[in-house]
C-alpha cells in the first residue's frame, strides 16, 4: 500500500482537495523540464512545472506483476516548454519521467505516482502524445547474445574492435544545397566511394540542429546524401557535420570492408528458414524418366 505524507493524507482525507498532476522529465544530458496540467505554473526540488504546454495524462494504472506499466502523456508543442524540433531529433527518447499528485495551493505536499520512461511519441498538427512506460519495461528488452546471421553488436564498440577515428572510416563536411528536409549535397565525400557512408552515423556539429545526430540512408562520392529520418530542424547551406562509416551488419561487408572478419559477432553460417522444411528428393534413373 502506498503510504503519503500525513499532511499530503490529510489533505486527501478533507474530500475537498485542490490537486493538481506534474510531470518531471529529465532529458539526457541532465536537461530537466516540468509540465503540469493546472493553470499556473507550480515550482518543488528545484523545477517549475509549467502549464504552457496544456499537458494532460491518462489514467495511471500499476499490476503486482512484472506486466508493464503504460500510460500517456498528451500536450501541445510550443517553442517555450517543448518544440517540434526537440521531438523530430529524439532528444526526449528515453528520458525519465517521474508523476506526482501535487496539492497546487501547498506544492510541499504532494505523492510520487510513477517513474518511467518515455516511449513512442507520436505529433497530429501542433500536438503531441508520448507514451509513459513504467520501469519493468526494461526486462522486455533482449539480453545477451542473439543467435542470427547478421552480427548483434554496433560498428566500433569494444567487442566490434573497429576504430572509427581512423580516417578511412571518418569525415567531415558541410551542406552546400538543400533537396528537402532529409537529402541534401554536402562536401567531404570525393575521397570515398558510394555507398561507403550507408547505415552509418551523421552527427551535427553547428547550425539548428547542432548537438543532434542522424542516420545515413545512402550517400555518393559526389556529396548526395539522404537521411532515414528528416532532421529535426531546418537545415541551412553551411551546416558542418561529422560523419562515420557505416556497416550492413553482414560477414563480407565485416571482412572486405573492414578487414575485422574475426571480431564478427554472428553467426553468418546458420542455415535459415529453406533449410528447416527441405527435405531429400529421390534421384532420377536412366529408366525412361521413371523415378526409381
Amino acid at each position: 500500500m502506498r503510504s503519503f505524507d500525513p499532511d499530503f493524507a490529510t489533505h486527501l482525507a478533507t474530500g475537498a482537495t485542490t490537486l493538481a498532476t506534474c510531470w518531471r522529465v529529465t532529458r539526457r544530458y541532465g536537461v530537466v523540464l516540468g509540465f503540469t496540467d493546472h493553470d499556473r505554473a507550480l515550482s518543488f526540488d528545484g523545477t517549475t512545472f509549467s502549464p504552457e504546454s496544456g499537458a494532460d495524462g491518462s489514467a495511471l494504472a500499476s499490476s503486482a506483476d512484472l506486466a508493464v506499466d503504460n500510460a500517456d502523456i498528451e500536450g501541445a508543442l510550443n517553442d517555450a516548454a517543448l518544440s517540434a524540433d526537440d521531438l523530430a531529433a529524439g532528444r526526449y527518447d528515453g528520458a525519465r519521467v517521474e508523476v506526482f499528485r501535487v496539492n497546487w495551493a501547498a506544492p510541499d505536499q504532494r505523492a510520487l505516482l510513477k517513474t518511467g520512461v518515455i516511449g513512442e511519441i507520436s505529433r497530429a498538427g501542433e500536438a503531441f502524445k508520448a507514451e509513459l512506460r513504467g520501469l519493468s519495461s526494461v526486462l522486455d528488452q533482449p539480453a545477451g547474445r542473439v543467435f542470427q546471421r547478421l552480427c548483434d553488436v554496433n560498428l566500433g564498440s569494444a567487442k566490434c574492435g573497429v576504430d572509427l577515428d581512423d580516417p578511412a572510416y571518418k569525415t567531415t563536411g558541410a551542406v552546400t544545397a538543400l533537396r528537402d528536409d532529409q537529402s541534401f549535397i554536402a562536401s567531404g565525400f570525393a575521397a570515398f566511394e558510394d555507398r561507403w557512408f550507408d547505415h552509418g552515423l551523421l552527427s551535427w556539429t553547428t547550425g539548428a540542429n547542432a548537438g543532434a545526430s542522424a542516420h545515413i540512408k545512402s550517400q555518393t562520392a559526389a556529396g548526395a546524401v539522404a537521411l532515414w529520418l528528416p532532421a529535426g530542424a531546418s537545415l541551412a547551406i553551411g551546416d558542418q557535420f561529422a560523419a562515420t562509416a557505416g556497416c550492413d551488419k553482414r560477414f563480407s561487408t565485416c571482412r572486405d570492408k573492414f578487414s575485422n572478419g574475426v571480431n564478427f559477432r554472428g553467426f553468418h553460417l546458420m542455415p535459415g528458414n529453406d533449410f528447416a522444411v527441405s527435405y531429400p528428393l529421390r534421384g532420377e534413373q536412366n529408366d525412361g524418366g521413371k523415378l526409381g
